[in-house]
């Protein structure tokens, strides 16, 4: 069953988001910092419901190049994203292609030192292959605010 859920979040993950990398822009590091900070901003300004649903916007402030905000809250829930299929799911035993555990990685980064960078492998939506990729995250109250990218 737990091979079954990764295999569809990446499969859904890949299908999705492919729309993003057809750019073919990837973000960097500053820019995946810049856009968790302006979402923790969104989101204090603004209240969660209402920072979600334009997390969620697939035309929304929250896109650029292949960047999306991601928003897990600290069991595992998966809050906003921009696959809508895994908004509302427990990702927490969710694994990278290496079986990092992933959701628990990244909980436990926000959790324990409030911001920082996790490092994995996952689809590239743009090639189709297993990439290297790294997610920024910061901690607000008992969620962690996200950003992705491919290295």
């Amino acid at each position: 069953m737990k091979k079954q859920i990764a295999g569809l979040i990446l499969s859904l993950s890949a299908a999705v988001i492919s729309g993003l990398a057809m750019a073919e822009e990837r973000g960097t590091p500053d820019e995946a910092i810049a856009m968790v900070k302006k979402a923790v901003a969104y989101i204090k300004a603004n209240g969660a419901e209402k920072a979600y649903a334009e997390f969620n916007n697939p035309k929304g402030q929250f896109r650029n190049k292949d960047m999306y905000i991601l928003v897990y809250d600290f069991n595992g829930k998966m809050l906003a994203h921009a696959n809508p299929r895994l908004v509302g799911k427990d990702l927490l035993e969710a694994k990278d292609a290496d079986g990092k555990f992933l959701g628990k990685a990244l909980i436990q980064t926000a959790k324990e030192k409030g911001k920082g960078w996790v490092d994995y492998k996952w689809v590239n939506p743009g090639t189709s292959t297993i990439d290297q990729k790294t997610t920024y995250v910061e901690r607000v109250d008992d969620t962690l605010v996200g950003c992705g990218i491919y290295k």
